[in-house]
């Protein structure tokens, strides 16, 4: 018979469900991969069912509210949480922290403190959220926390956080995601927009924190030098906050299928956030064979050396690494390595730590 493990989706009905979003659906195909002993049940707000969600492999339940209500009572009680749950799992601070059998274990996955690394990129409302979560998750000394960034565990530990509490999992790709759009479907999407030869990519929302004025102050610096970076592709939803992207190509949200393409004959792939909780976009653009140039402070590739590291803060560091980029191999060689430097990242790999977290 198989165990009840309850896990928090409402993510899914946002807007923009963004790396959290990605996350959701990774794990439950992570865990659906395994052909474990788990009925995966997810649980959510109250309201039209979104088609991400429908094509997940679990069962879903309503926990009969609005999700701007829900985020406020999960604190409060476990709404919507099958009571034989043996696992009850928050895939964001948002919730819940309990309900379930007697004895059940309660996780919770923490991705970052963004909101105190980059408070000018976050609202005073979303501040006060985030840190009255982050208190009561410092609190429940019986809450395992999931992180996806040793970093994030250390500044845990320094928070008074118990070693046994803390967790790290690993964040993944689709491992058997839909083929990647043809080599001609992505050209006549640029040259819709004017693109007709080489290209440098950025995907990712458009956001003050991602850093995207110095990538296009670096990018114009950089190919004064290297004129076959072509021309800077933004792709992915505008996030929070306004955010010039001068003369970029924006594309903006994507087919996965065409995002695949678009990493696979990117020329280079950049991204240089300020601050980042893992960092899946990399990693993507890694297993498509792209030649990547990120911030050193992405957890995700940090100690990949495959992966230009630059400053984040500096323009001509970002550009001399676009112009360093360049020059690793372009060829079928450089991809597969590229592709092999990444390859346990994936969501079966994912699940697999999330299960030992739960034992």
């Amino acid at each position: 018979m198989k165990r009840t493990l309850t896990i928090s989706v409402d993510q899914l009905f946002r807007r923009h469900p963004g790396g959290i979003g990605t996350y959701v659906r990774g794990l439950a195909e992570g865990l659906a991969s395994l052909d474990s002993e788990f009925d995966v049940l997810g649980v959510g707000p109250r309201g039209s069912v979104p088609s991400t969600l429908e094509k997940l492999p679990l069962r879903y339940t309503s926990a009969g509210v609005p999700l701007n209500v829900l985020a406020k009572v999960w604190p409060l009680m476990p709404l919507g949480v099958a009571r034989d749950s043996m696992i009850v799992h928050a895939t964001s601070m948002t919730g819940p922290f309990a309900g379930g059998m007697s004895g059940a274990v309660h996780s919770v996955a923490m991705h970052d403190l963004l909101w105190r690394d980059q408070p000018q990129s976050a609202t005073r409302r979303g501040i006060k959220f985030h840190e009255a979560r982050l208190t009561l998750i410092l609190r429940r000394e019986d809450l395992r926390i999931f992180t996806t960034s040793p970093t994030l565990a250390e500044r845990l530990s320094a928070l008074g956080v118990a070693s046994s509490r803390i967790h790290f999992v690993r964040l993944g790709v689709d491992e058997h995601r839909e083929p990647a759009a043809s080599e001609e479907e992505v050209a006549a999407l640029l040259r819709a927009r004017g693109v007709t030869g080489p290209y440098t990519l950025y995907a990712g929302t458009r956001e003050p924190r991602k850093n995207i004025g110095r990538l296009i102050a670096a990018h114009h610096e950089a190919r004064q030098r290297r004129n076959d970076l072509g021309p800077l592709v933004l792709v992915g939803p505008q996030g929070w906050g306004g955010v010039d992207t001068a003369d970029a190509i924006v594309l903006g949200s994507v087919e996965r299928a065409v995002l695949w393409g678009l990493y696979r004959d990117a020329g280079v792939f950049a991204y240089v956030p300020l601050s980042e909780g893992w960092g899946l976009p990399p990693v993507e653009a890694l297993h498509a064979g792209a030649r990547v140039v990120a911030s050193a402070t992405v957890p995700s590739i940090a100690t990949n050396a495959e992966v230009i590291l630059v400053d984040p803060l500096s323009v001509s560091s970002i550009a001399t690494g676009l112009c360093e980029a360049l020059d690793k191999e372009r060829g079928e060689a450089g991809a597969k390595s590229r592709m092999q430097s990444v390859a346990h990242l994936t969501w079966r790999h994912s699940a697999l730590d999330h299960v030992a977290g739960w034992q």
